[in-house]
């Protein structure tokens, strides 16, 4: 699921870098004296890159979608996605703020913002759904070993009747725990598999 929320932030970019292109070609800005004075188009915590084409800035978001933190680094994975959707929003002012552009582009610039912002919120969704995930599993696995662990010590003190019952819930208790652990498992290798995608 975070793959594929991936691969579609892959080819709204392909987009973004095509009009940053038309962008570029067209020359907005060189009858701009005050841009032209310019080191860069954004401010340096929006960016790290200092050109005047936009297409370097697509560059710059591109180089951080391929190497995103991995998952198991929950905030510097939720602070690196956020930064890719503040970049994107910049970029996409700059292309709506000239007049002509924005005329032509105004209808398909909104539609296509909203995608894009689409496909980062999915990642952030679906990251924060794994890890979600297996933090409740663990919490189970947790609670059912501590419910296993007062059984045992009721089991000592219990006559041959209640050790019966004691010991039959024990039983169920492991096989819920071993449920557990297998959901545990198959979200880390889940995480795994995504890690693995990111690093491509």
């Amino acid at each position: 699921m975070v793959n594929n929320a991936l691969d579609k932030l892959h080819q709204q970019l392909a987009r973004l870098s095509e009009q940053a292109q038309q962008f570029d070609n067209a020359k907005w800005f060189d009858k701009n004296r005050y841009i032209q004075a310019q080191p860069s188009l954004f401010d340096r915590t929006v960016f790290a890159t200092k050109s005047l084409l936009l297409c370097d800035y697509v560059d710059e978001i591109k180089a951080q979608v391929k190497h995103l933190p991995p998952m198991e680094k929950r905030h510097a994975y939720s602070f690196a996605v956020q930064r890719i959707a503040t970049q994107i929003e910049a970029i996409i002012k700059v292309l709506k703020s000239t007049p002509v552009w924005a005329k032509e582009n105004k209808a398909s610039f909104s539609k296509k913002h909203k995608v894009y912002r689409k496909a980062v919120q999915k990642i952030m969704q679906s990251s924060h759904e794994l890890y979600q995930e297996l933090s409740q599993n663990h919490e189970f696995e947790r609670r059912l070993q501590e419910m296993i662990e007062i059984r045992r010590e009721k089991l000592d003190k219990a006559s041959n009747a209640e050790a019966q019952k004691i010991n039959q819930e024990i039983l169920a208790l492991h096989a819920r725990l071993g449920r557990c652990r297998k959901a545990i498992s198959e979200t880390e290798a889940k995480i795994q598999q995504v890690e693995k995608q990111q690093n491509r």
